[in-house]
């Protein structure tokens, strides 16, 4: 386990000049064997540094998901854009199906070398959105990638994680807790968002509310699929 934000061998990391409060200090590109991870956003300035950090030239694009911070760019860059599949191979990597961030996430794996896109990030958790997003989806697939043998995790954003098996831990406790507080409070007869927001996430900044109210309504959608969402509360 290495503890530095280096990049792994044969792997090229450059972030976009997207910074957000979803996004964190940007979009992460990579540039492996010739091929593109996620081109990031349409911006002039990055899409020729992923050129130039391709010396042999580019081969092709990757996607880990469809959502623009990630995709948009890849058109720009003039070779073909792949949207492999669970278990398909495309260049160096094998695609493992991810959903839950958004419908058709992957991974991508290169050896023991996981890119994550949206799925995991270098720090703060995912957003899983209700509708397109689904949570019992996304802990599926966090369990899923528990079960590799992996030495790193390249993320979508924020720094490599080179402890993969315990940043996985990390974020399916966390989800698993907050749906514990949720339960709590429904059992104590909570039922307006705000109650349910203010009891499950209270550790949710002011600025955040907005996205917290969201992720409330995807833990909403998850309990009402298994049937465990009591009468009344406000959806």
């Amino acid at each position: 386990m290495r503890g530095s934000d280096q990049d792994p061998d044969g792997v090229v990391r450059l972030r976009a000049p997207n910074p957000s409060p979803l996004t964190l200090d940007g979009t992460n590109t990579y540039v492996v064997a010739g091929w593109v991870v996620d081109p990031g956003p349409a911006d002039p300035g990055h899409l020729e540094r992923v050129r130039a950090a391709a010396r042999g030239g580019l081969e092709g694009v990757v996607l880990t998901h469809d959502h623009p911070d990630h995709a948009e760019g890849a058109a720009a860059l003039g070779v073909p854009v792949s949207r492999p599949r669970g278990g398909e191979g495309v260049g160096p990597f094998v695609a493992v199906a991810t959903p839950g961030h958004s419908p058709d996430s992957i991974c991508l794996l290169r050896g023991r070398v996981c890119f994550t896109g949206d799925t995991v990030l270098g720090s703060g958790s995912v957003f899983i959105g209700p509708g397109e997003g689904s949570l019992a989806a996304y802990l599926a697939s966090l369990r899923r990638l528990r079960e590799l043998e992996l030495d790193v995790l390249c993320p979508g954003h924020g720094p490599y994680v080179w402890d993969p098996a315990s940043k996985l831990d990390e974020y399916i406790e966390h989800r698993l807790e907050r749906e514990r507080r949720l339960v709590a409070a429904l059992d104590a007869g909570l039922r307006t968002r705000d109650e349910l927001l203010d009891a499950a996430w209270a550790d949710a900044p002011a600025e955040l509310r907005a996205f917290a109210a969201l992720s409330l309504a995807s833990h909403l959608e998850k309990l009402a699929e298994e049937g465990r969402l009591p009468d009344g509360v406000e959806r």
